[in-house]
């Protein structure tokens, strides 16, 4: 008995999401539009919208899949009241969209022409495109990523606080600040720039403080000159810093038990601690994605891309991929070869290098031996062994 293609019973909907509102185009398996609609970001929307999706799909008899280019972020709500009502959602890879675009005889661009460009990558590539689920794996996933996130940018102000209470620093005390601690931004020695933010400050101070030997030798008209106003600089730097120490101290328990409630056991790879654990997790999301350990690796971009054309045929690098799992990679090859790493990978690092590869090619080498391990290791949910 003859059965027709699955593209012929489907309809398909394309949506172009956003913070405040998203559009809605809904096709045939031809590509041609039925039905479009601009909605908001509300579960009431939402309600309205599957109610005009399943009675279109009712009076032309077909069964409707939904396309969203964004299901973790502005779609995140859209994409789980559409698996809550049972419609089937497919992720689409907004570089897909933006391709067919671009091969547009005359390309336009506005929130409805994505929608529909979304529905017409959903009708070719139907089969291939990954499924919007909600799961205990993708939701851990989604927490150790807004987690991960949240540290990165919180290290990233307390870099630019680092540098900015350098400079305060210097003003305040001079270049001999640095010999007063071995470690300038510990938490003992932030609480004591905010008790005591200059050299004159120290100087004066009639507590039971051990002074450093370049201040009981210096007159106080020969320290740095300094304001009310510099201190309260100082002040305000060193007290951020503690807040933002007792927030990252926060953030890595919280990371902690989520890596534990995974049942994975990344953290006993070298150079692959917790915060690194709880990236690469967070971007793989669930391993059984992917069937073979070169589609791992191909994900986080570490195989190489062949190129092929007439007699030539070289393998060049790729720069596709998920660049946060690569950067995670990167990150625990670099740890691997230092001189506290794994003496198996600094062999193998090396022994790249003697064949006549670059530093650089060498280390993605390593790089995709890493990505082979933490796939084994993420499959069987075992630790790493020698």
């Amino acid at each position: 008995m003859f059965s027709p293609p699955a593209q012929l019973t489907r309809l398909f909907v394309g949506m172009d999401v956003h913070k405040d509102n998203h559009a809605a185009v809904a096709a045939n398996c031809f590509g041609e539009k039925i039905w479009q609609e601009e909605l908001g970001n509300s579960p009431a929307d939402f309600k309205k919208l599957v109610g005009r999706v399943r009675l279109l799909s009712a009076e032309r008899g077909l069964s409707p899949v939904f396309g969203l280019e964004d299901t973790s972020g502005s779609g995140n709500l859209l994409a789980r009241h559409l698996f809550a009502s049972g419609l089937e959602v497919k992720i689409v890879n907004p570089v897909l969209v933006k391709t067919l675009r671009k091969y547009e005889t005359h390309p336009e661009k506005s929130d409805l022409q994505d929608a529909l460009g979304v529905a017409k990558v959903l009708i070719e590539k139907i089969d291939t495109l990954p499924v919007f689920s909600i799961t205990e794996t993708s939701e851990l996933a989604r927490d150790l990523h807004a987690l991960v996130k949240d540290r990165e940018t919180i290290v990233r102000e307390q870099t630019r606080l680092k540098n900015q209470l350098h400079n305060a620093l210097h003003h305040s005390y001079g270049s001999p600040y640095k010999t007063v601690f071995k470690n300038i931004f510990a938490k003992k020695a932030l609480e004591f720039w905010v008790e005591l933010p200059s050299a004159k400050s120290l100087f004066a101070t009639k507590k039971h403080i051990e002074k450093p030997d370049w201040i009981r030798q210096t007159k106080k008209e020969e320290l740095p000159s300094t304001t009310v106003h510099l201190e309260h600089q100082v002040q305000r730097k060193a007290r951020r810093l503690i807040s933002i120490w007792n927030e990252l101290n926060e953030i890595d328990k919280e990371l902690k038990e989520l890596v534990e409630q995974t049942g994975q056991k990344l953290n006993t790879l070298r150079g692959c601690g917790t915060v690194l654990s709880a990236a690469v997790l967070s971007e793989v999301k669930d391993i059984a994605r992917f069937s073979t350990p070169a589609k791992f690796a191909k994900y986080a971009g570490i195989a190489p891309k062949r190129y092929e054309s007439g007699k030539k045929k070289k393998c060049v690098k790729t720069k596709s991929g998920n660049r946060r799992l690569h950067k995670a990679f990167y990150q625990i090859a670099l740890t691997q070869i230092s001189n506290q790493g794994l003496p198996k990978a600094k062999e193998y690092f090396k022994k790249k290098v003697e064949e006549g590869k670059s530093k650089k090619h060498a280390l993605v080498c390593l790089m995709r031996q890493i990505s082979d391990i933490i796939y084994s290791m993420l499959k069987n949910k075992r630790a790493y062994y020698p």
